[in-house]
């Protein structure tokens, strides 16, 4: 076999869900020696990014799974969605990684949306589920 996907030469694997994307980017490299932005700076950006139909933002809904800082600036970021037939997953990981670009200290930004594990309420905070009225 050939590849990462064990396919037959010339065969390829289908587009993740219907050709979305799985990754967005955003930012540039910082200058040397800038400082960095901090994890809560970070966060307080992914908060200010919601899902259109939920009135509770994308941190608080335990859509980020994962965060990564690293020394340079450059933040990589695992998120999932509530369903993968989200009307608009699309668009969500570019918001984060351009909101999370905004941040003064942040380099490069990459969201990557993961599937794993599958998103449920049992992630939301606590304030979330009582704004949706979840117990």
């Amino acid at each position: 076999m050939n590849g990462p996907y064990d396919l037959p030469p010339g065969m390829y694997p289908p587009a993740p869900m219907g050709g979305m994307e799985e990754k967005a980017c955003a930012g540039s490299p910082l200058q040397s020696g800038a400082p960095v932005a901090t994890e809560d700076q970070i966060i307080e950006a992914m908060r200010t990014v919601f899902d259109p139909e939920i009135p509770v933002n994308i941190y608080d809904m335990g859509l980020i799974y994962e965060t990564k800082i690293a020394d340079d600036g450059s933040v990589r970021v695992n998120m999932s969605l509530t369903s993968p037939a989200c009307p608009v997953a699309g668009i969500l990981p570019q918001q984060v990684a351009d909101a999370v670009a905004a941040v003064e200290g942040v380099g490069e930004v990459c969201v990557e949306l993961v599937w794993d594990p599958p998103w449920s309420p049992d992630l939301m905070a606590e304030d979330a589920k009582l704004a949706l009225g979840i117990e």
